[in-house]
């Protein structure tokens, strides 16, 4: 198998690398309750991969709420407020995420953070995922408002690294960021987490992050000789 390592390692977070699907449908459920309605799971469903603003705009349209700049700019406020203080209780490694973003830096090989959560909340996140564990970090507040699955996301990690995005392996968990990843270039690893995925163009499904062998990570890319 061929020894050519990817460029780079771009790893989503929610639901790849730490268990917080769970509780991002806490605070959400919470949001829902506060304004006197219930969150329904196709929407909930719909938001996963989503940034802050897109899954405001989808929850109060599914509470059947105006969903205008202010009001939307006021949801994402007390969602993010509780999300705060759930993520401050401590986030879960998903199965093999550790194991995987430790392999990837004992290699050598340059890794980044590109998530739809916002800063305020991927800094407290980072807490448990290490600082040391990225070259770079791209949140989902700062890519003007062109979120995944707009690829500028990945392709921002890209530049920011100076590296062939198309050189890269993205490690994503929603149909949202995958898709975003593969308009980007990215051969992605795909590990679903709450919804399903499916098979497609330069993606490998895995079951679970346990399974997966970063030494040949290069041997996804395209052109890579088995």
């Amino acid at each position: 198998m061929t020894d050519a390592r990817p460029a780079a390692v771009l790893f989503d977070m929610d639901g790849t690398l730490v268990d917080s699907e769970k509780l991002w449908t806490i605070s959400l459920s919470d949001y829902a309750t506060h304004r006197g309605g219930e969150l329904s799971i196709a929407t909930r469903e719909a938001m996963v991969g989503s940034n802050m603003s897109t899954s405001m705009r989808m929850l109060l349209a599914d509470l059947d709420l105006a969903a205008d700049a202010a009001a939307v700019s006021e949801a994402a406020d007390w969602v993010e407020a509780r999300s705060t203080e759930l993520f401050r209780q401590g986030l879960p490694w998903r199965p093999g995420a550790r194991e995987a973003l430790a392999g990837v830096r004992s290699l050598g090989i340059p890794a980044a953070l590109v998530t739809s959560t916002i800063r305020s909340l991927a800094e407290i996140a980072l807490d448990t995922l290490g600082r040391d564990s990225f070259d770079v970090t791209v949140c989902g507040d700062e890519v003007d408002g062109r979120n995944k699955p707009d690829p500028e996301p990945y392709l921002r990690a890209a530049r920011l690294l100076d590296v062939d995005p198309r050189r890269c392996v993205a490690v994503e968990d929603s149909p949202t960021g995958v898709a975003a990843a593969v308009a980007a270039g990215c051969t992605v690893v795909a590990v679903p987490c709450e919804v399903p995925l499916e098979q497609g163009e330069r993606r490998v499904l895995l079951d679970s992050l346990e399974a997966l062998d970063v030494r040949s990570l290069g041997a996804l890319l395209p052109g890579a000789l088995a």
